[in-house]
């Protein structure tokens, strides 16, 4: 049987006027307008702020990943955020509860669940075992936004039971721009060391590079992180773009390509110049991505121009938790 190919890296979104429990805050000019473009890229109609847009969201996703060269897509909840005393902030641009995740998932077998938990909660431990036997395959979070510092001794526990149950752990690492950032310092890679000596397996998600001109690129950083840790993998989600487009070449020319795996970071756009611009593949190549109207195929398409083998797209199903 031929092993699964993966969109290792699919945001689920909804607004929550629909009943789903999730919410959605476009707060000021930019996230307004990056909202739009991301609505109006992925072709969705259906307005952020309406009643159908939750529906519309997952039915249209599920039809994009049905419809590509991929056989599944690793679907990320949303934590709220908290800080170290298990208090809930307001804070951030939106929430997707894992209750909402697995039912979707059930509904569409082309989605795998990756639940989202901040280890700061106060029932952060019950919640895991829930997940876990509700069939979560992975967890999600981004340290940065969610105010994770994954250092911290009371997470430890939180920390082995993800490694006892072989429940790997993707993480943000690099800047960001989409969401709002609550501390820049959980940004970098090197705050996954403790997990890591704990034995949880770890995805470093867009392999740590930078988000905008101003971010550090924690690229070398990751590296001799992956040489002392095997556990440690990173993906190549959100590559496509302006600015993380420059650590594709690094990666690339890493000599150790069979530590990354492939993801989009759908709704995110996917642009088809920015390979082309920094040498990864050729004009005529650019021009085939930029008419696949599928953004999920059309991230796929790259990574197979610029020379990722089948492994990069199969990788991720050795590393999911196995249900």
């Amino acid at each position: 049987m031929p092993a699964t190919r993966f969109d290792g890296h699919v945001h689920l979104v909804g607004n929550g006027l629909g009943g789903s429990g999730c919410w959605l805050r476009l707060d000021g000019l930019w996230h307004r307008a990056l909202g739009e473009v991301m609505r109006r890229t992925i072709g969705l109609e259906a307005k952020a702020t309406s009643k159908e847009f939750d529906e519309s969201f997952v039915s249209h996703l599920a039809g994009l990943v049905a419809g590509s060269s991929l056989d599944a897509a690793l679907l990320l909840a949303q934590d709220e955020v908290y800080d170290e005393t298990g208090r809930k902030l307001d804070f951030g641009s939106f929430y997707v509860p894992n209750e909402y995740l697995f039912k979707v998932c059930a509904a569409h077998p082309v989605f795998v669940p990756a639940v989202s938990i901040h280890p700061g909660r106060k029932d952060a431990l019950e919640e895991l075992e829930r997940c876990l036997a509700s069939g979560a395959r992975a967890l999600k979070l981004l340290p940065n936004c969610q105010n994770v510092d994954c250092s911290l001794p009371q997470y430890e526990a939180f920390w082995k039971r993800m490694a006892s149950a072989g429940l790997p752990f993707l993480c943000h690492t690099g800047g960001e721009m989409t969401v709002p950032v609550i501390n820049r310092a959980y940004q970098d890679p090197r705050i996954l060391r403790r997990p890591l000596e704990l034995g949880v397996k770890v995805i470093a998600a867009h392999a740590s590079g930078n988000s905008h001109f101003f971010d550090p690129n924690y690229f070398g950083e990751l590296i001799r992180l992956m040489d002392e840790f095997p556990r440690l993998y990173a993906d190549t989600s959100a590559l496509n773009s302006p600015i993380r487009s420059g650590v594709l070449k690094q990666v690339k020319e890493s000599g150790r390509t069979e530590r990354f795996l492939h993801g989009s970071d759908f709704p995110v756009p996917v642009g088809a110049r920015w390979a082309w611009l920094r040498g990864l593949i050729t004009l005529a190549q650019a021009s085939e991505a930029g008419r696949i109207p599928n953004l999920i195929e059309r991230d796929a398409y790259l990574k197979r121009a610029m020379g990722f083998d089948d492994g990069h797209f199969t990788r991720l199903g050795e590393i999911l938790r196995p249900v």
